[in-house]
């Protein structure tokens, strides 16, 4: 099997998941059930692409289950934490609305399915790339797989226990908690679970991309780039902030703690 068929596999596993996702969101009448989605369609991409490398019999046989395992965990811990938060607002989200210009009732399903499950869908082969292509080729460098494998695992950490430590502090009394989070990985940045999201794929990169060779890593370097810049400038850490920047509190906080890539908070 070539590379090329992987990432066709990819491409297909990651249309089916948005397919259904827009028919859920049509009857729940909201968009963002694609963010449950998003995980998705990521662990269907590598369980399809693993599948199929291991009926071809191509590629290392033990870099591509751990490829799919590494994706497969973080997919469904991600489906699962954003599916549970979502269960608690049956509401929009803000995000879509203004994306869309509208709820889902108001603009239709054809605008949606568009700017939101095609874009999302499209999206999803490009950043799996070191892992459709990982999984078809022999492993080169073991050690960069072991590097990669660490990097995710940082990433992981940071993402599960920033999500662990907002869901606690949401979930104290609003009277009780403090005006924001300062504490905890908090402390260190802004965004842990972003930053960690990102480190995930940077892991796979290295395991699943550079692992392979020179030309291999290069040629799936935009993944974890593409990642980086919707996590910390497009649709992550700059769009929440637009919002936080006008609560009480946060200005100071973003003056002391560092945005993205974690570091000792400063004195205030």
């Amino acid at each position: 099997m070539s590379v090329v068929v992987s990432i066709a596999l990819s491409v297909a596993a990651a249309a089916v998941v948005m397919a259904l996702t827009a028919v859920v969101a049509r009857r729940q009448g909201r968009v963002a059930v694609v963010d449950v989605a998003w995980g998705v369609a990521f662990a269907g991409a590598a369980l399809v692409c693993g599948a199929g490398a291991a009926v071809a019999e191509v590629g290392t046989p033990w870099r591509t289950a751990l490829l799919a395992a590494l994706v497969v965990l973080w997919g469904a811990r991600l489906a699962w934490h954003i599916g549970r938060r979502t269960a608690a607002h049956r509401g929009e989200d803000p995000r879509y609305e203004k994306l869309l210009g509208g709820t889902l009732a108001e603009v239709g399903m054809a605008r949606a399915v568009r700017k939101v499950f095609a874009l999302q869908g499209a999206i999803v082969p490009v950043i799996a790339l070191p892992v459709s292509v990982g999984t078809v080729l022999s492993v080169r460098w073991v050690p960069v797989v072991v590097a990669g494998v660490v990097v995710w695992a940082v990433g992981l950490f940071f993402e599960a226990v920033g999500d662990a430590q907002l869901a606690a502090y949401r979930s104290r009394p609003r009277e009780e908690r403090p005006q924001v989070l300062d504490t905890g990985l908090w402390a260190w940045t802004r965004h842990p679970n972003y930053f960690g999201d990102a480190c995930v794929w940077w892991g796979l990169w290295l395991a699943g991309g550079l692992a392979s060779g020179w030309v291999a890593g290069l040629a799936t370097l935009v993944a974890p780039l593409a990642m980086t810049w919707f996590l910390s400038e497009a649709t992550g850490a700059k769009l929440i902030e637009q919002t936080m920047m006008r609560r009480p509190g946060y200005p100071a906080y973003a003056a002391r703690t560092a945005r993205f890539v974690p570091r000792p908070p400063r004195r205030a």
